[in-house]
């Protein structure tokens, strides 16, 4: 229906929906209390604001309350947990971790998760050593390319490159990528792997309920020997 102010409240009374489901970055909710002086309910998902990847894909027991299928959310995210779980455990000994970059630039700075984010949390079970796991918000990193370049310019992997599809793409967009050595390395992976009919990336419209489909990425990418079968889901290395 749009983002707050472009909502068209008009178009939405007249589909007569029997609730609307939304969040909000904000505490004033905005246009949502316009929609509930409707008389259209409305409900909140917060699914965006936990911080374990298996406490958003437990989300699927709250959409579930609304169709009467309890039941089968249970199971499924019985089977999600289970096999999250069970990844996470092939790494618990493992005797080296790669060292981790992520992020590029938008703007001025270098965009990356930091330490407590939802991203740092899957790198840290994924048995990786991301390198600003230290970092204590939840959110993401702003950063100068060059401070970046000197913590992270020797790192075995760099996960994550927003839009780019391929290593030329990187580079064209700025030389100074190609110095670092994942780069040089093709130790570069990108999770836009998979794309919708509309193009839209299915790691961000699907990765939310499939954690442990993600951390079977991060750790064949990390640990290969250990995910042996393995396929990359949302994941590919840049060539």
């Amino acid at each position: 229906m749009g983002i707050d102010k472009g909502m068209n409240l008009e178009i939405l009374y007249s589909l007569k929906p029997d609730l609307v489901m939304s969040y909000s970055m904000t505490s004033d909710l905005g246009q949502l209390k316009k929609i509930k002086e409707l008389n259209i309910p409305v409900v909140i998902n917060a699914e965006y604001l936990e911080k374990h990847p298996l406490g958003r894909a437990e989300w699927i027991k709250f959409m579930a309350l609304f169709f009467n299928k309890e039941k089968e959310a249970d199971s499924v995210f019985n089977e999600i947990e289970t096999d999250y779980n069970r990844t996470k455990q092939l790494v618990e000994n493992i005797p080296t971790q790669p060292t981790v970059l992520s992020g590029i630039v938008y703007g001025e700075a270098w965009f990356m998760p930091a330490g407590k984010n939802y991203a740092a949390h899957l790198l840290q079970d994924a048995g990786t050593d991301y390198l600003w796991k230290d970092t204590e918000t939840s959110g993401f990193l702003e950063l100068s390319f060059e401070s970046v370049f000197e913590k992270a310019k020797d790192a075995d992997l760099w996960i994550g490159v927003g839009s780019f599809n391929s290593l030329n793409e990187i580079k064209a967009a700025d030389s100074r990528y190609s110095l670092f050595k994942p780069f040089q390395d093709k130790q570069v992976f990108t999770y836009n792997a998979r794309t919708g009919a509309k193009g839209g990336s299915e790691f961000l419209e699907l990765g939310y309920l499939r954690p442990d489909l993600i951390l079977k990425d991060l750790v064949k990418i990390a640990h290969p020997e250990l995910l042996p079968n393995h396929e990359l889901f949302f994941h590919r290395r840049l060539e």
